[in-house]
């Protein structure tokens, strides 16, 4: 199909048509010219498509589908292949069914933890984050449908979503915000982006020209086309111009006729609508020239799938006297509505009508010493005695106690942020009963994002599943009876209460305006930074092995920027089982003169190991693992000194750290003025070389010869430095003594400026 050709015998209006939606899922087609409709439907760990009444909430049913791992727990997996396979589950899903372009996947940064979509986001790390998004989007689209990476950009709160402005400062948008964007882009060559709903710095996304034309695709190179997120369009032409493509869903024909009049008025030059029409259509083509409906969609394969990914993502956050794993034949209480009823994914457009569900009870159907207790209500926070009661009496005859707990669906979901990062009363005192009872109480958590934990020091063992997809229940036994060895890291810090998190003081913003006053101080960066406790730090979880690292060895003491550094380390399982170990990766700048975090994640690999093997895992590094945005010149850039190459366990638990000396190649523009201070010349060694003759003949006055004893101890030659460091060029003339001219520090200042 020759697109231009096709566009060149459209009229104005049909062109206009093509920008918006036929209805909420489907792009408009025309039937003269051949062109079909084809349809879009949300995901991203599933497919949710709903064929008749259509909504953007996720509250009409839609066709019964695979409900994978939510992204929070995926994320945990730290592991690019968990998340090719759910992507091309995902591919295949959406061929069969023929779907055009699954919504997702969704990579905003967990700001704070109150975020009520942060189940379906996948970290507070921007590098993780990129990673595991882009292994999805290449597997989603080697299947031939596209994604929509979403939403673009800095989306990090629910409340007043479709008006807050969010006010981020450059660097901060570039390090944090943006880097799953860009890589989205520049690695896994994304079909379609979604723009957000939010304002960004003052103008709405959907109308942001500086953010979907000039950021996107001039210094990206994104071919495809941009998707409104579902009813984000303030002003339909503006946004036309900025490149905001296609309006979803349809708007009844209002926006397309104020295109077309902006476009007979002269206020909207045609040759955008044209360029939108083109970027649509080649997206749409390319989907139809490789569809493949006769697809097999084998959703029994996919829920043994789901069940074994679920397992890969869980996180082992305590293990107290090895209490874990449990051993077949034991007398186990398992208590908890959960471990009937799981809370498996989150609420809202991702919701997925799953075609089955596996508790954990139905897992462990058969097997003997098993016994159930409700415990608690999932409808009320308060507690039940009788059901605490009942949990208690069963906890009591059993050698070990599992209470499945969490968070239910009204205390996260999409609309609406958290208030707070509690769990339900009646769970929280439930865990506290049942322990006083039982000493080998064990915690497993089914919630998509962190909670306070008052009740830790209670229970022997907690297993942190998130929001593990609908055969979270069977993953749960594989975990807890040791068939799956947990090699689950947590992709966020859990704080030990909501006030620790760095965006706490001004989350949701004053009114319509949210101002992001950490800067690149998010999550871990912040924690570690203030040295701070938290429960349990970013990259944390245990293993029922234990790891050994060794030989840590880079390939050069010193580098350029513009060179690769390769860092091997040897790992290993110095055990008794078989396991899987995330070999962690930090790059941390010694010498900094930018605030910068203590340490940031630059690499990360899992492998798996048998007791007593060694593998060796290597990283190559290259500029922008050293590197900071640098606002004045508007580039990445690397200040030439020490790094830290770190292995962790944790952002918090360096394990072995070998140091590279880094050669920035870009030399800052510099311009003296009278106004610039002794200490920033003196950083220069060639402003110093044409300042110190200057210096040493004059000697200013800092207040170093004081006449009398008292002003002597008053006055100490480490103030009189530090007054003078501190001082600007022109305090020359005021502490000259007279001697020194104006004329004198005018030509001083050239001969600096062109040295």
């Amino acid at each position: 199909m020759d697109i231009k050709q096709l566009i060149s015998q459209m009229t104005l209006e049909e062109k206009a048509s093509l920008l918006s939606g036929l209805d909420f899922w489907h792009t408009k087609g025309v039937e003269r010219l051949g062109i079909p409709s084809v349809m879009v439907s949300d995901g991203p760990h599933g497919l949710r498509k709903q064929d008749l009444e259509a909504d953007h909430l996720g509250i009409n049913e839609s066709i019964k589908a695979v409900c994978y791992p939510t992204a929070s727990a995926t994320a945990a997996s730290f592991d690019r292949d968990v998340l090719r396979q759910v992507g091309e589950g995902v591919g295949d899903g959406c061929q069969h069914e023929q779907v055009s372009v699954i919504l997702g996947p969704a990579v905003n940064i967990k700001r704070s933890p109150l975020c009520g979509r942060n189940f379906e986001y996948f970290s507070e790390d921007p590098y993780l984050t990129a990673e595991l998004s882009t292994s999805f989007i290449k597997a989603v689209q080697g299947k031939n449908i596209g994604v929509s990476v979403k939403h673009f950009a800095a989306n990090s709160q629910e409340h007043r979503r479709m008006a807050s402005d969010s006010v981020v400062d450059e660097r901060t948008l570039r390090e944090i915000y943006y880097p799953a964007f860009e890589s989205a882009v520049k690695n896994g060559k994304a079909w379609t982006v979604m723009c957000s709903y939010n304002r960004l710095n003052g103008e709405y996304a959907s109308q942001h020209r500086q953010l979907l034309t000039d950021l996107l695709r001039g210094e990206w190179g994104f071919d495809g086309y941009v998707v409104s997120d579902w009813g984000a369009v303030s002003d339909r032409v503006k946004g036309v111009h900025a490149g905001l493509d296609l309006e979803m869903p349809a708007s009844g024909g209002e926006n397309d006729r104020l295109v077309v009049e902006a476009v007979r008025n002269g206020q909207l030059d045609e040759a955008d609508v044209d360029l939108a029409v083109e970027r649509i259509l080649t997206i749409n083509q390319r989907y139809l020239d490789n569809a493949k409906p006769d697809t097999v969609w084998d959703k029994e394969a996919q829920h043994a799938q789901a069940r074994q990914l679920a397992a890969e993502c869980m996180v082992l956050l305590k293990n107290e006297d090895n209490v874990l794993p449990l051993a077949k034949g034991e007398e186990i209480a398992v208590i908890g509505k959960f471990a009937v009823k799981p809370r498996f994914q989150g609420g809202g457009s991702s919701h997925i009508n799953s075609f089955k569900t596996e508790s954990l009870m139905d897992a462990l159907a058969g097997m003997p010493g098993i016994t159930y207790a409700q415990g608690y209500d999932i409808i009320t926070e308060e507690p039940d005695e009788a059901l605490i009661a009942e949990a208690c009496a069963a906890a009591a005859k059993a050698q070990k106690a599992v209470i499945v707990a969490g968070l239910p669906d009204s205390f996260e979901s999409e609309g609406y942020d958290r208030s707070h990062m509690r769990m339900p009363n009646c769970q929280v005192e439930l865990i506290k009963r049942v322990a006083e009872v039982n000493p080998n109480t064990i915690v497993v958590l089914y919630n998509g994002s962190p909670v306070e934990m008052p009740w830790l020091s209670s229970a022997k063992a907690v297993v942190e599943a998130y929001l593990g997809g609908q055969a979270v229940g069977g993953a749960t036994k594989l975990v807890l009876f040791g068939d799956v060895n947990p090699c689950g890291r947590l992709p966020e810090t859990f704080p030990i209460k909501l006030e620790d998190n760095p965006s706490y003081l001004t989350y949701g913003g004053e009114g319509n305006t949210a101002v992001y006053s950490e800067g690149v101080f998010v999550g871990y960066r912040y924690y570690d930074r203030k040295k701070m406790d938290v429960l349990f730090p970013f990259g944390y979880g245990l293993s029922y092995t234990t790891f050994q690292y060794s030989n840590l060895t880079l390939s050069a003491d010193s580098i350029k920027d513009t060179d690769t550094l390769t860092i091997s380390v040897d790992v290993t399982n110095t055990g008794k089982v078989a396991g899987k170990e995330v070999v962690q990766l930090y790059v941390s700048d010694k010498e900094s003169t930018v605030f910068r975090p203590v340490r940031e994640l630059k690499g990360f690999e899992k492998i798996a190991l048998l007791p007593g093997e060694t593998k060796t895992v290597t990283f190559r590094l290259d500029k922008r693992a050293f590197a900071y945005w640098n606002t004045q010149i508007s580039d990445w850039h690397v200040e030439t000194g020490a790094f830290a190459i770190e292995i962790c366990l944790s952002s918090r638990d360096v394990a072995l750290s070998a140091e590279v000396t880094v050669e920035g190649t870009v030399q800052l523009p510099t311009h003296y003025t009278l106004d610039t201070l002794f200490m920033d010349i003196a950083k220069d060694p060639r402003a110093m070389a044409v300042i110190k003759p200057f210096l040493d003949a004059q000697q200013p006055d800092f207040g170093c010869e004081a006449e009398s004893e008292t002003a002597r101890e008053a006055i100490t030659p480490e103030m009189a430095m530090a007054m003078m460091q501190n001082s600007p060029l022109r305090s020359s003339l005021s502490f000259g003594n007279g001697v020194v001219k104006r004329e004198d520090l005018l030509k001083l200042l050239d001969m600096i400026n062109n040295a």
